[in-house]
């Protein structure tokens, strides 16, 4: 379910660039599912996957947006028919980076509060005062934050995402996520390097043999090592996101 836009006023629909993504993030998904070769639906395609790593195929797929050997062969502007320009595609890069930094520690001051809040504060001993959950958060606060709200911003009461979204304790599953897809394009680039093409056939048959193929018939995290031969790093989404030097 992608909710793209419809034409208008005779002319074809035009999407933006971010229903692209979100086109390849789900076509991700379904190639996680079509691509499966386990017959218990149990554990076959997202079935069965940890949390913390369905995100992986879907994640994967966005990076290729990004490419602009990629762009270069799905652009065209409506009226002319013109590829897309090296000087916008070069804008576009510069926009998606733009403080990347600031929303990645967002997303560990999330995610660390998350945790220690599922794990150190008891529930079950009884209600627990609201100014030792702001407490909490202003641990986490001075350990990974570079902006601080007012004192009398409330934003756990609106977490909704660890209290009605499903991710109590799990919100880290965002970034964890990203540090794996973008570890697991890496392979892309390593085998494209030179050849001015990412689309590596025989890297593309172990990605499907490894990872989509065995969904979650074993720990995710054995899929990846089987894939990259090794451990996850954090350098490649670090570099995707500006983060240190290309």
């Amino acid at each position: 379910m992608c909710n793209f836009p419809g034409p208008v006023g005779g002319k074809p629909a035009t999407f933006s660039h971010d229903d692209v993504l979100t086109l390849f993030h789900e076509c991700g998904h379904g190639l996680h599912h079509l691509l499966t070769k386990v017959e218990d639906l149990a554990v076959s395609g997202i079935h069965g996957v940890e949390w913390d790593a369905v995100e992986l195929p879907s994640q994967f797929m966005e990076n290729f947006c990004w490419e602009w050997d990629v762009l270069q062969g799905m652009t065209a502007h409506v009226d002319t028919g013109e590829r897309l320009p090296r000087a916008l595609y070069d804008k576009m890069i510069a926009a998606k980076n733009y403080q990347s930094g600031m929303q990645t520690v967002r997303q560990l001051e999330f995610s660390m509060f998350d945790l220690r809040l599922h794990s150190e504060l008891d529930a079950a001993a009884g209600p627990v005062p609201v100014e030792r959950v702001m407490s909490l958060l202003d641990e986490v606060r001075r350990e990974v934050a570079v902006l601080f709200p007012p004192p009398w911003h409330r934003f756990p009461h609106s977490f909704s995402h660890i209290f009605a979204g499903g991710y109590a304790a799990g919100y880290y599953s965002y970034k964890w996520a990203e540090v794996l897809s973008a570890d697991a394009f890496e392979a892309f680039e390593e085998a494209g390097a030179g050849k001015g093409s990412l689309l590596d056939a025989q890297t593309g048959a172990r990605f499907w043999r490894e990872i989509l193929a065995v969904g979650g018939s074993r720990p995710a995290i054995e899929s990846f090592k089987a894939f990259r031969g090794r451990e996850p790093r954090v350098d490649a989404l670090l570099r995707h996101n500006g983060m240190v030097n290309a």
